[in-house]
């Protein structure tokens, strides 16, 4: 087929227009890289509630640069006190529970009274895959698109120190920018619970009735970290069977030492497809807030939050600078074979190695 019949030529997807290799445009200039921004000018952002400028600094946050944790660390020091004004809610579940669904229909029911939500996933589980955690604002579209709420996964630091870290310092940077509620969901199962109680208010487990055994998958443990459960899809036919495990979960909750000193944990119903419990939810958690601030425990918990932070930092830069010091990869190669075929016991080689340095990184070998 040939124009001079009168047919249009065919042409591939990767077919050349005429006229654009003879123009001389030549190739397209490569995009223009993103201007460096100075501690003042990350601070001024946040301020001025530019989210464009809150997303790069929660990036500098997330880089295990040193020139960027510098950074970070300056910016943070300066807007230290406008942190801390916020209610922090931790939300983990069983799997098919519908968190993410509760997330988009309580954050979106806020929005709308007028709060600023900021909703972080934290998935500690996989340091290759990140599996569900990109997906956030695909499950929770009409959230994502709401201009009063924020949505972003946390970064998967390989180890539990590696996402608290970065998730902390996430959440100080959401609070300074104005967001006046933090949601934390686990996206990892079985161990990020714990993580997340350590950074929140007020925590949630959220279950669903129906699956037979409404306890089964449900370690005691967990639910001793609860402030409360939501039995989730409490509509249709399955509203009946979610008040029954109400019920069964209060009365096992009677026996339960409480998560928050003196706060009774109870299990309520609700819906995140039709909202239905969403306010008496909500108001279990402002009157949390309340009574815990009048009572001096919400604070004490902060404070003891930051002191626990401290001590897994110390633990954590420990752990990076006896890795990290090059005296140490040699002997503890040799060491590792002299344990694995018997020739030394593991609390001899560990004291050999801890022998080799101090808690500032210097060497001591060979002095």
């Amino acid at each position: 087929m040939n124009e001079t019949n009168g047919e249009r030529p065919f042409r591939t997807a990767l077919s050349v227009m005429p006229g654009t290799m003879e123009s001389g445009a030549g190739p397209l200039p490569p995009p223009k890289r993103r201007s460096e921004l100075a501690a003042d000018d990350y601070v001024a952002g946040i301020r001025a509630g530019d989210r464009t400028v809150l997303a790069r600094a929660i990036t500098l946050v997330e880089s295990n640069s040193p020139r960027h944790q510098a950074l970070a660390q300056a910016i943070l020091a300066d807007l230290m006190p406008e942190t801390g004004n916020s209610v922090r809610i931790g939300i983990t579940g069983v799997p098919g529970a519908g968190k993410s669904s509760l997330i988009e229909s309580l954050g979106s029911w806020l929005c709308g009274g007028g709060h600023k939500i900021a909703v972080l996933a934290v998935d500690p589980s996989s340091s290759l895959s990140r599996g569900s955690i990109l997906g956030d604002k695909t499950r929770m579209e009409t959230l994502a698109r709401h201009p009063n709420a924020f949505i972003r996964p946390s970064p998967s630091g390989g180890t539990l120190g590696g996402v608290a870290r970065k998730t902390r310092e996430t959440v100080l940077l959401c609070e300074a920018f104005g967001f006046d509620t933090l949601i934390l969901e686990t996206v990892g199962v079985g161990q990020s619970e714990g993580l997340v109680r350590s950074m929140v208010d007020f925590f949630l487990l959220v279950l669903i009735a129906g699956a037979g055994d409404e306890l089964q998958g449900i370690k005691k443990g967990v639910m001793e970290l609860a402030d409360a459960i939501a039995v989730n899809k409490a509509d249709g036919e399955n509203e009946r069977r979610a008040r029954l495990a109400k019920a069964e979960l209060n009365r096992v909750l009677s026996f339960l030492q409480p998560a928050t000193e003196g706060w009774e944990t109870k299990a309520v119903t609700l819906s995140a497809h039709t909202r239905a419990g969403l306010p008496e939810l909500w108001e279990r958690v402002e009157r949390f807030v309340e009574e815990t601030r009048r009572s001096g425990v919400f604070a004490r918990r902060r404070q003891q939050q930051e002191v626990e932070w401290l001590h897994a930092l110390i633990d954590e830069g420990l752990r990076n600078r006896f890795y990290g010091d090059p005296a140490i990869a040699p002997k503890l190669s040799a060491l590792e074979d002299a344990v694995r075929t018997g020739r030394v016991t593991a609390a001899r080689a560990a004291g050999e190695l801890l022998d080799q340095i101090n808690p500032l990184g210097n060497s001591s070998a060979g002095a």
